[in-house]
């Protein structure tokens, strides 16, 4: 029984994160079930960038490493997160050309994919293996610059493909231009298409929905400013437009995301907000037939802010809403045209209005749990679901531990029913630090000189937490 509940304890500890969500604030931000791991200024990012922008992870395969990738308005920054509590800013890398508001990155096979609004930037590669051995934030080179296009809004992968497609670019109508990446410092060019309207943002999947005509298929659904266009365009050289819509008070049709069975589209319309005046909007499709897509139903949030980019993972859709921060919705029954906010993690502070400052992206992917937001004002933010803390009731009814004041500052009381024998803290990452033990059933714990964050108490081989202040 000791090692089963030793075991619980490990994963509990590795599962905390630093500023717990309590009584709604984790530290200075409003929060809901989600906890602040830890925060990287714009500044210390990089001390000439106006704003941070958009943002993606990666995972070394060979390590299991993630790293946060957040791009700036002068580079693109990437940050390991193997210590999620203690990021390291390892490098940037330079704008191709200039500035921009506007920057977006993807991966595939170990490399990411950099593309600006900026005159002539084209598309950036960078090995992100060289990461394992950068020296502390420094400037980073491109591997690699594909100059088929010069400025481009976003940059699309569908890693099952081997294919990136620029999208707003300054060829074919602004609509997705064709690069094969499959050998990713080499990239080559393979084609377009000419949408109806400019495409904005994009969604390529090698498609597996309901719709059976489609299987198989490497189909491109576009947020195209004001219609969604679905395109199959498995032959390069003959795509075949499938449908386009459209829906009532459009502002301006921004970017979506499939759900995970490929029925459902989730989209958000960057300007209804503001020029109609309503709450958080977002648009549900029904995509059971690709040929004829049907409006589901639509989702008001309970603020006034704008939203800007939204990923399905799992049952889980995450919103980057700007001033309102980011917002969890459960997803589990879309079909019943049901989504319900189950938290959220707010990065802007003074208010929710229909404005363009706080959170730009939101990353979700990470096996760890952890989330990433690229925040415009305030650059890399990491969060965690907020979890249930293995405490005594659930473990032994026998023996039970009171301790205060929680939080501490210098000094940690501790009292049992019972003889206490061992104390152990451990610090987030599951490091012993402080190791006591005694026969009384009371003792005072000195830990003054810990570290401010949460810490992990094993007391006689049951967990529980405090924090640090």
């Amino acid at each position: 029984m000791k090692h089963l509940l030793l075991s619980l304890f490990f994963i509990s500890c590795l599962s905390f994160s630093q500023t717990p969500c309590e009584n709604g604030f984790a530290g200075i931000y409003p929060c809901s079930g989600y906890d602040l791991v830890s925060e990287i200024s714009l500044s210390t990012l990089s001390a000439t960038a106006s704003l941070a922008n958009d943002s993606w992870g990666w995972t070394d395969p060979d390590t299991g490493n993630e790293y946060a990738i957040v791009g700036l308005s002068n580079g693109t920054a990437f940050i390991d997160i193997s210590d999620p509590v203690n990021p390291e800013h390892l490098g940037t890398l330079p704008t191709q050309t200039f500035n921009s508001s506007w920057r977006d990155v993807k991966v595939y096979n170990n490399h990411a994919f950099i593309v600006s609004e900026a005159a002539n930037h084209g598309m950036q590669v960078f090995d992100l293996t060289k990461l394992r051995n950068v020296n502390i934030s420094t400037f980073l080179f491109a591997d690699a610059v594909y100059s088929e296009f010069g400025n481009a809004h976003n940059i699309v992968i569908n890693e099952d493909s081997g294919y990136a497609y620029a999208v707003g670019t300054n060829t074919f109508n602004g609509g997705p231009h064709f690069i094969n990446i499959q050998d990713p410092q080499n990239p080559v060019a393979a084609g377009g298409f000419a949408m109806d309207d400019y495409s904005h943002d994009a969604q390529v999947v090698t498609y597996n929905g309901p719709d059976t005509e489609h299987v198989g298929k490497e189909i491109l659904i576009g947020s195209n400013a004001s219609i969604v266009s679905i395109v199959d365009i498995s032959d390069k050289s003959n795509p075949v437009s499938i449908s386009t819509t459209s829906y009532g008070q459009v502002g301006y049709t921004h970017q979506g995301w499939f759900t995970e069975d490929q029925r459902y589209f989730i989209l958000g319309d960057e300007l209804d907000e503001t020029e109609v005046g309503f709450n958080t909007r977002t648009i549900v499709y029904d995509l059971n037939d690709l040929d004829n897509p049907v409006i589901h139903f639509e989702y008001f949030g309970p603020t006034s802010a704008i939203d800007h980019n939204g990923y399905v993972n799992g049952d889980n859709f995450y919103l980057a809403n700007y001033r309102a921060g980011v917002r969890v919705l459960d997803v589990s029954n879309i079909a019943a045209g049901e989504m319900t906010e189950i938290g959220f993690f707010d990065t802007y502070l003074a208010n929710d209005s229909a404005n363009f400052n706080g959170a730009w992206n939101v990353y979700p992917y990470f096996e760890s749990g952890n989330i990433l937001i690229s925040d415009i004002e305030r650059g890399f933010v990491l969060i965690k679901k907020s979890e249930e803390v293995l405490n005594v009731s659930e473990v032994d009814n026998e023996e039970t531990f009171n301790i205060y004041p929680n939080p501490t500052t210098n000094y940690l009381k501790i009292s049992s029913n019972n003889a206490l024998s061992s104390i152990e803290v451990y610090n987030v990452l599951g490091e012993m630090v402080l190791q006591e033990t005694t026969s009384l059933k009371e003792y005072t714990l000195n830990v003054e000189h810990l570290s401010q964050g949460v810490y992990v108490l094993n007391i006689n081989g049951k967990a529980t937490k405090f924090i640090k202040s």
